[in-house]
This record gives C-alpha cells, structure tokens and sequence, in this order.
C-alpha cells in the first residue's frame, strides 16, 4: 500500500486526477490477497478509493491554484451536474456484483486509453461558454461513470474542458477541484451503502478501509504536491501519450480478471 501511494499521489498532482485509476486496481489486488469477502472487494477498492481521494485532491487542487490554474465558476455551475451523476451512479454500482464492476471498470478505462492516445494538444486562448444542456448532460455523464470506477473524473473532465478552450493546465486545475466533489459525495454513498448491505467488511466502515485509508493519506497528499508542481514545468502531450498506454495496460489487466470471475 506505501509502495502504491507514491505514484498514486504524483500522477493525482500531475493530472488533477484523484488517482483512483491507480487506486482501484493496486486495492483490488491486495484486498484479495488477504481473503476478504470476493463479492465486495472491488466495491471496497472504490469506496476506499474515494475517501483517499478527498485530502489528496485537496492537496492538489490548493497547489494549481497557486499558479492561477482553477476555474472555480466552472467548478461551482458544472460541479452540482456532475455530483448529482455520482449519487444515481453511487446506487447502480452498490446493485452491481464484483463481476459486472470489474468489465465495467476494463470497458471504461480502454476508451479512455484510446482517447489519450489520439488526443491532440491544442493550446486555444478563447473559453467557449459552456451551454446549460451541455452542463448537464455531459456533468451527469462523468459523475455517473466516476462513481462505480472510484475516480474523481479527470480523465473525461480534462478532454471536455479542453474541447470548450481551456489550456491544459486550467483544465487539469479545474477538474481536480472537480474530483474532489466527485470524491466527497462518493465516499459518503459508499459508506452509506455498505453499512446499508451489512456487509461487515473486516476494519471497514460501509465500503471504506481505515487501514488504506491511513497508510496512503500521508504519501498521497506529499506526492500530489510534488506532481502539481511538476506538470507547469513539463511537456503534457508526451505525458498524455503515456498515461493512455498505462490505461490500456489496466484495462486489458482488469478484463482478463473478468475472464478469471
């Protein structure tokens, strides 16, 4: 779990992310090795995945601030679309067994890898306003998706702020304050969801592991400083390029599991 912590809170910093695409599969992993409940280790890995997220995104977003990268008018009337997304998402994944999570999570993230690979940097200087029907549904859209992955939505809040001419590290800001709405609003549901099933996971609260939770915190938020930092220095598109190939990587990984389930 420290081992993990490390990349996962300097690529949260590096591209606003909440880390959960690293979170979710590393917590997957250890989980089962220690022979916890199979039906709900992977609801467990997203729920635990959310309450990290939270002071890790907090980190990150208080570090793009300082170099004047966050759009918090964007954050407040896109934000509410996207939080009201997670709780209906929150309620479907809390319906879905392991299985259906994890080809679910697989699908997702090999989009995502295709479209980091084909994605192009465009450096425009005009913002285009975002129309409310697009707010909503593209907000809805994110949110419904982030909840039963465990991530704060970055990687679809980054393309889409970019799409209406927001530079990439604005975008990156912005969708880190995002995430932590995502975050926030998804650890609660989880919580609430996994004491609702009774589930009676072992030093868990609902869907939340204490023990990740307090192991990762103290590196996560260290290194997202550290990665907020770096990516005003760096060559984006390269780092943009191989993030797509880490999620393909994840996803081909995840759905040979499902092939496994």
């Amino acid at each position: 779990m420290a081992l993990t912590a490390i990349p996962v809170g300097f690529v949260a910093g590096l591209f606003g992310i909440g880390g959960g695409l690293i979170t979710v599969p590393f917590l997957y992993y250890i989980f089962g090795s220690l022979g916890i409940d199979p039906q709900y280790i992977m609801h467990l890995a997203v729920g635990t995945s959310f309450a990290i997220i939270i002071p890790t995104s907090t980190v990150s977003v208080l570090t793009h601030h300082k170099y004047k990268a966050v759009d918090f008018n964007i954050v407040k009337n896109y934000g509410i679309f996207v939080i009201l997304g997670v709780v209906v998402g929150t309620i479907f994944a809390a319906s879905l067994k392991t299985k259906s999570l994890v080809l679910f999570f697989s699908i997702v993230i090999f989009f995502l890898g295709i479209y980091l690979l084909l994605l192009k940097e465009r450096e425009k200087g005009i913002i285009v306003e975002i129309k409310l029907h697009l707010k909503i549904i593209l907000g809805f859209i994110v949110g419904f998706i982030s909840a039963p992955m465990g991530i704060g939505g970055a990687v679809m809040n980054v393309p889409i702020l970019k799409f209406f001419g927001y530079t990439i590290n604005k975008a990156i800001g912005s969708a880190a304050a995002i995430g932590f709405l995502i975050a926030v609003f998804g650890a609660v549901g989880f919580l609430i969801s996994g004491n609702y099933l009774k589930t009676n996971l072992p030093l868990s609260i609902g869907f939340l592991n204490i023990p990740a939770f307090l192991i990762f915190i103290p590196i996560t938020t260290f290194m997202a400083r550290i990665g907020a930092k770096t990516v005003h220095r760096i060559d984006k598109n390269k780092i943009s390029k191989l993030f797509g190939i880490f999620l393909l990587i994840i996803s081909i990984k995840f759905f040979y599991e499902f092939m496994k389930l």
